[in-house]
């Protein structure tokens, strides 16, 4: 008989590792509360595909490589190039065309090491200068989903500066259909691999009975299922504004505010299917304080589109906002790293995945990855257990 493995949460975490233990010949049986599957991944119904936060993946981790070997990325979309040549800095008031040089400079350095017991802010203005600090905390924002990136490690802040400004090739990729799309192969490919996946089905208790148990849930909901209040760790607050407009030909791709920290990004222009013709969507992220009320963010939004989308006033067709507060992956704080994140394995086989869990990477990254490691895991701990009964 094959081993048996329960999933709990069919989000991207839950539909990674339920992939990756089937495919392995576990049986796997899957449970999501709400009717439909993807988690933060999935995108809105209808003709806008919006989502809940970013969605781009990196190209330069295992969960890419785990990706692609399995085609559930696949095909990609690019930007044409004068869409993509229309990156633009807000920096002082004005638009640019390129980062600041200060910080170009100091990503230009990546072998550079940052201390993890120290700040962002304090290391990076003993090196380079309080300006160049926060310019750079602020340019990298749009990776943390932070008001205050400054005040996180520096071995973690300046690991994703050089991730995104680093010299290199951008190892940005976008998904032609968005994260919808990879929701959608992962949980067709699960069901071909013989996973059962039963949605509208809320657990308020592990099933330990049939083997091991995967908790693929946001950390909170993990914390009162497994009633461990240990279950904690920082993660961004940030206003969400998507924005359709109808389409112009100098419409800026994307825009990092390097003066507060947000960000905006087109997915029309290298994605045509994700707005009806003729318009183009854009999904617009602030970082919010802890004294900001949302009508704050909210109009913080709206000034962000104001400098970088001109005339989007008078050409808006379709918005919405949602807060993402709690839920945007993992921060790790001066002293901390990864490794020091909730553990997968909790014991009594009991796994944990998700995006603030002790996996490393950034966001959904974080997910996949630990995905994996559960699912490895737990294939160990049923094959311990076979052997065990003989």
């Amino acid at each position: 008989m094959p081993a048996e493995i329960t999933i709990i949460g069919g989000g991207l975490a839950g539909l990674v590792a339920a992939n990756a233990a089937a495919e392995k010949g576990a049986a796997v049986r899957l449970y999501e509360a709400h009717t439909d599957l993807g988690g933060r991944a999935r995108a809105i119904e209808g003709p806008y595909l919006a989502h809940e936060g970013g969605h781009v993946f990196y190209a330069d981790g295992p969960h890419w490589t785990w990706l692609t070997r399995r085609r559930l990325v696949q095909p990609l979309a690019w930007p044409p190039l004068r869409k993509a040549a229309g990156a633009r800095w807000l920096h002082q008031g004005r638009l640019r065309h390129t980062p600041p040089p200060s910080v170009l400079r100091m990503a230009a350095r990546p072998w550079l090491k940052a201390p993890v017991d120290e700040d962002f802010r304090s290391w990076a203005t003993r090196l380079y200068g309080p300006d160049t600090a926060r310019d750079a905390a602020n340019a990298i924002a749009v990776a943390t989903y932070d008001a205050d990136t400054g005040r996180l490690s520096a071995a973690f802040v300046w690991g994703l500066i050089t991730r995104v400004y680093g010299l290199r090739v951008p190892a940005v990729r976008w998904t032609a259909g968005g994260w919808q799309a990879v929701v959608d192969r992962l949980a067709a490919r699960a069901r071909s691999l013989g996973v059962e996946i039963e949605t509208g089905a809320r657990v308020t208790e592990v099933p330990l009975d049939r083997g091991p148990a995967i908790v693929a849930t946001e950390l909170s909901s993990a914390r009162r299922l497994l009633d461990d209040d240990s279950l904690e760790w920082e993660s961004g607050h940030c206003m969400l504004m998507d924005l359709a407009v109808k389409e112009r030909r100098d419409d800026p791709f994307l825009c990092f505010d390097v003066d507060g920290g947000g960000f905006f990004e087109s997915y029309a222009q290298q994605d045509p299917g994700a707005a009806p013709a003729g318009e183009d969507l854009y999904q617009l992220q602030v970082p919010m304080h802890s004294s900001e009320s949302s009508e704050q963010g909210r109009e913080r939004a709206r000034a962000l589109a104001d400098s970088g989308i001109r005339d989007w006033r008078d050409r808006v067709t379709w918005q919405r906002t949602a807060q993402a507060r709690g839920r945007s992956g993992a921060l790790d704080l001066p002293g901390r790293t990864w490794r020091d994140r909730p553990a997968i394995d909790r014991g009594d086989g009991v796994l944990l995945a998700g995006d603030m869990v002790a996996a490393p990477g950034m966001r959904g990254e974080i997910s996949i990855n630990s995905a994996l490691r559960a699912a490895s895991l737990a294939l160990r701990q049923t094959a311990r257990t076979k052997a065990a009964q003989g």
